[in-house]
């Protein structure tokens, strides 16, 4: 699903990749599931898969590329919920440096994940809801100097 709902956001638990063990495990997205659709979207684009790497602690994020006639394209995929972002080059974090989804990014959406686009991943914290934020993810916030809600679900916070 292509999510083009700039209204608030608000975060679910483990959005930051943090959690409290008594609070018990995060969920996980499915990563085949993330892997078939880089593959039906490189397909899509008349393209090919390049590189696809499997989250590793403390990224929050999976990412693949997807090469075609007009370059490469970053895949970030959020560890714990089903969310896709974009972005022009592999980063270990991001804060403002996403793109708006290519005409392909339906491919994802097919599959049950939810396409974040340039404007929500860019919205500044103030317009997110985040009571379910613990006192150590804002102090991970702040130490980070994060301002946005890309920056929080895409990050590699320790």
């Amino acid at each position: 699903m292509l999510n083009d709902d700039n209204a608030g956001f608000t975060l679910p638990r483990g959005a930051s990749g943090f959690f409290r063990p008594k609070d018990g495990p995060l969920p996980e997205t499915d990563l085949s599931t993330f892997r078939t659709a880089v593959y039906a979207a490189a397909r899509a684009v008349g393209g090919k898969v390049g590189e696809l790497e499997d989250q590793a602690y403390p990224r929050t994020f999976h990412t693949a590329t997807v090469l075609d006639d007009t370059g490469e394209c970053v895949i970030l995929c959020h560890a714990y919920h089903p969310w896709i972002a974009f972005a022009q080059e592999r980063r270990d974090w991001y804060t403002e440096e996403f793109l708006a989804p290519p005409p392909w990014a339906h491919t994802f959406g097919d599959l049950g994940f939810t396409v974040l686009n340039r404007a929500q991943l860019t919205m500044p914290l103030s317009d997110v809801d985040t009571s379910v934020l613990t006192r150590v993810e804002w102090r991970a916030v702040r130490a980070y100097r994060i301002t946005t809600l890309g920056g929080v679900l895409f990050n590699s916070w320790d």
